[in-house]
């Protein structure tokens, strides 16, 4: 059969609307389409390939893990489920681990428990949940409700209720909202789909101090975050505060689809047998390979290597644009960044996007402003300053029309 970009228009679903580029193989930060085209990725499948394509740790675990054993369902543990939970709760603040298969899913699953918390320690009343405006916590109905991008959550009827949505970095818009009566607060430690949003330092501990004043649980979305992006393995590591939840996905499976929410023993036993599930999750497939990016990535030298990355994606997205003067600003830590643009180009991030790919790069957006890049932790110095040098001939083109 001759796979084309036309037979998705014939036989899937309308929601998406990829680009004509069909990559057929990667390795490392590259990635070749259907006709031999090389392009640098700077995108990473959204946060996701933080090893890149094809890691060589991540096929064998992969490889030997397919040799054994594929799928049991929760009515059984298995050996890599469990050595992959101890190791998330020796590398976090976390006691106990459950397993599902995406972001949406493991914040499905946080949502869930802290309402069965609040229930059953506080009472019915207090069931209310506070997140963020332009949040984004998954597309499950509760997930897209929670996140604050009512296009995402209009058009399918009433939606969960008893949620609010404060402004981000504005901890006086939480306090406005937060009583005794709220049993979560949700927000992401930097925000990602919302535009790059980086977190004050006292708001987040604002934040903490409320949930402890009202009771109410603080929930960290670290689907984009997590497994090292910022530079810390956790982003919660490096803002002083411990969140009493926190979930996580994208770049926990290198690729492979896996989400797990963490939290503490106290707060965990509430989810009683039988009080939620997933067939799939803690697929030994899916948590052999989480189990060796995390022996990849909990490395000093890895981690230290995203905070030297970040610097020579920084210089060199200055550099482009002292030349022609497209950015506000650059935003966001590690190797999640994101280039706000100016007034001048408001609007247009998915017409760089596109000149992008024209020239060889994927790279993304976040939101109408802001072009996103969370390439591999490990990607080559070379590809930065080859793939930067796309990116400038992208930006030229959209510059001079």
């Amino acid at each position: 059969m001759q796979v084309t970009r036309d037979l998705f228009d014939d036989v899937m679903v309308p929601n998406y609307a990829p680009s004509a580029i069909i990559p057929v193989r990667g390795q490392g930060s590259r990635v070749w389409d259907q006709n031999d085209k090389e392009y640098i990725d700077f995108a990473g499948g959204i946060a996701v390939s933080c090893l890149g394509h094809c890691h060589p740790a991540l096929v064998q675990a992969l490889t030997e893990q397919g040799q054994k054993l594929w799928h049991l369902s929760n009515v059984m543990t298995n050996e890599p489920a469990l050595r992959l939970a101890k190791k998330l709760t020796e590398l976090t603040f976390a006691d106990k681990v459950y397993f599902a298969n995406s972001g949406a899913e493991a914040n499905e699953a946080a949502l869930k428990l802290a309402r069965r918390w609040a229930l059953d320690v506080h009472g019915e009343h207090k069931s209310q949940i506070i997140s963020f405006n332009k949040s984004f916590h998954g597309r499950t109905f509760f997930t897209v409700t929670v996140g604050g991008q009512t296009a995402y959550s209009d058009g399918f009827g009433p939606k969960p209720g008893d949620i609010a949505h404060a402004d981000y970095n504005d901890l006086a818009s939480v306090e406005a909202l937060i009583s005794d009566n709220t049993c979560a607060v949700m927000l992401e430690p930097l925000q990602g789909e919302g535009g790059i949003i980086s977190p004050d330092a006292d708001f987040i501990k604002g934040v903490r101090a409320l949930c402890d004043k009202h009771n109410a649980l603080m929930i960290f979305d670290e689907v984009q975050t997590g497994v090292g992006r910022t530079g810390a393995m956790y982003a919660y590591q490096d803002l002083a505060v411990t969140p009493d939840i926190l979930t996580t996905a994208k770049a926990l499976g290198g690729g492979f689809p896996i989400g797990a929410m963490l939290t503490r023993t106290e707060i965990a036993k509430h989810l009683k047998v039988g009080t939620h599930g997933s067939t799939y999750g803690g697929n030994p497939l899916a948590c052999a390979v989480a189990e060796a990016v995390l022996d990849v990535v909990d490395n000093s030298e890895v981690l230290a290597g995203v905070a030297q990355r970040e610097q020579l994606f920084r210089a060199g997205l200055v550099r482009i644009n002292e030349k022609y003067n497209v950015f506000s600003e650059i935003r966001g830590k590690g190797l999640l960044l994101g280039a706000a643009l100016n007034d001048t180009y408001k609007g247009q991030a998915k017409t760089f996007l596109n000149a992008a790919a024209e020239h060889g790069l994927m790279c993304l957006v976040a939101g109408a402003d802001v072009i996103r890049f969370t390439p591999s932790l490990v990607i080559p110095e070379q590809d930065i300053a080859s793939g930067l040098q796309r990116f400038e001939q992208a930006v030229a083109q959209v510059v001079k029309g």
